[in-house]
């Protein structure tokens, strides 16, 4: 893919969040889940959210397996929502798809995605956008599902 090819910094983070995914668990109360594959790539992302009664994020977890930004980018992904409002949670991946493509935000949404801004660097390589995007893509689905849950699809 070329992550030599990004700077060390980011590279470290990327590869930290890959090997050491946060919130890699599966969890069987959830409200809200979804399983989303990019057949491109061969990442699988199965996403659950558990929202509390004020709809906020009060515990989220993913399983699956895939390249090390598919990973990555679901374990930064995990970690930006939690303890988030359901809408606070759609307005950033909002943000986060808005960035693949390369739209402009203001600092301040970028800050609130904390480590997975530093994905703007992956936008540069085409192959990779679905990678990084897939767990968000995720998340605004399932959140956004009539009955909080949908059945698996592709991207």
């Amino acid at each position: 893919m070329g992550l030599s090819k990004l700077s060390g910094l980011y590279r470290e983070v990327i590869l930290d969040h890959g090997d050491h995914p946060h919130h890699k668990n599966a969890l069987p109360n959830a409200t809200h889940a979804i399983t989303l594959k990019n057949p491109t790539c061969g990442d699988v992302i199965n996403l659950a959210i558990q929202l509390d009664e004020h709809d906020q994020i009060e515990d989220i977890g993913f399983t699956g397996e895939g390249c090390t930004i598919s990973q990555a980018s679901a374990s930064m992904m995990t970690d930006a929502v939690m303890g988030k409002s359901k809408e606070q949670a759609l307005a950033m991946a909002k943000t986060f798809s808005d960035m693949a493509i390369g739209k402009q935000h203001p600092q301040a949404d970028m800050d609130a995605l904390e480590d997975a801004a530093i994905l703007s660097n992956i936008m540069q390589f085409p192959a990779r956008i679905k990678c990084a995007t897939l767990a968000w893509w995720a998340l605004q689905r399932a959140l956004l599902a009539e009955n909080g849950n949908e059945e698996e699809s592709e991207v």
